[in-house]
């Protein structure tokens, strides 16, 4: 397995990610995978040498990071050998202050966040959306604290615009506080408004770049259908995938990504992956596996070198869309 540096941190982590979003409560979400489906996984993953495990207090609302802290001790898993990523910001309850960047949400979901991880840290706690309702200032001396505290080692961020990134990089440098060492933004091949502001803002200040859904929710699966949803439960019962994608040029990429995929003996959803991790600013795609061979698939990609004639096919197609993701 490849490893690289996360952004300009010494932080070494595994050129995969692995979402931990899919396994937790089916209570949840239809498609999710409980503790015992989703054991095999974590296992093929610290097989294959992945070190990076990503999840959020909001995935099952919690489940998410007990299934996750149970598979490891039952794995018998290393604490020091794994990096563990979790998030806060999305609502946990109807509790109006069991939510958002607020002092008080983030001192509370830290420790109950290293609880159902078994854990006395996590290596990146990252902020999972912004807060319009509470100061930077007062998010950036909290995520300090725990920093502080010893109950993070890093902090990171996720979706939102380029300005609020560099406004909270800078509240924090004014201060001496703790910087983001990484963006976990929503990128792939059908859409790649990152590439505007984001990234060249990211790749200038040093920061890793860890995007989630870097094959499009399976829309590189070739099964989606225009309309919208498609041949399996995840496709649909994903409302989410389909405020995002299913647009004309969406599918225009996806066949020239299943074209490429002939010609490399891949499928679709793999000359997708292959195309991110052929992009040098990109530390580590985060992927979701609900079949052993979407997980295989995803490590094989990693040995796929496309031509620069390849990637201009790929990305001709690619038409403008209006922000996704941020909410």
């Amino acid at each position: 397995m490849q490893t690289v540096n996360l952004g300009k941190s010494g932080l070494k982590i595994s050129r995969l990610c692995l979402g931990m979003m899919t396994y937790g409560a089916k209570s949840w979400r239809e498609w999710i995978l409980d503790e015992e489906q989703a054991t095999p996984f974590v296992q093929r993953a610290l097989e294959a040498g992945i070190n990076f495990f990503d999840t959020a207090d909001v995935y099952s609302l919690g489940v998410s990071e007990e299934v996750m802290g149970n598979i490891f001790k039952k794995l018998g898993v290393i604490r020091e050998n794994v990096v563990i990523a979790s998030k806060v910001c999305s609502p946990m309850s109807e509790d109006m202050n069991d939510r958002g960047l607020s002092r008080k949400h983030i001192l509370d979901s830290i420790d109950k966040s290293l609880r159902r991880l078994q854990t006395d840290y996590l290596d990146l706690y990252q902020i999972h959306r912004w807060d319009y309702s509470t100061p930077i200032e007062e998010t950036m001396e909290a995520l300090n604290d725990v920093v502080r505290a010893g109950k993070a080692r890093y902090i990171g961020a996720s979706s939102m615009f380029a300005w609020q990134f560099a406004k909270a990089q800078h509240t924090a440098d004014m201060h001496g506080w703790t910087r983001f060492i990484s963006m976990q933004n929503h990128y792939n091949l059908v859409y790649r408004e990152e590439e505007r502001e984001m990234i060249p803002q990211c790749i200038d200040q040093g920061v890793g770049l860890i995007p989630w859904s870097p094959m499009a929710r399976g829309f590189f699966a070739g099964n989606r259908s225009k309309g919208g949803g498609g041949e399996t439960t995840r496709a649909n019962s994903d409302s989410f995938a389909n405020q995002l994608y299913f647009r004309e040029g969406d599918f225009s990429v996806a066949a020239a990504a299943q074209e490429i995929g002939r010609e490399h003996h891949a499928s679709g959803s793999q000359i997708a992956l292959a195309w991110m991790l052929n992009k040098a600013y990109i530390s580590a795609p985060i992927i979701g596996a609900s079949k052993m061979e979407h997980l295989d698939q995803a490590i094989a990609a990693l040995e796929i070198t496309l031509s620069a004639d390849e990637i201009k096919w790929l990305e001709e197609p690619y038409q403008p869309h209006p922000v996704l993701g941020h909410s």
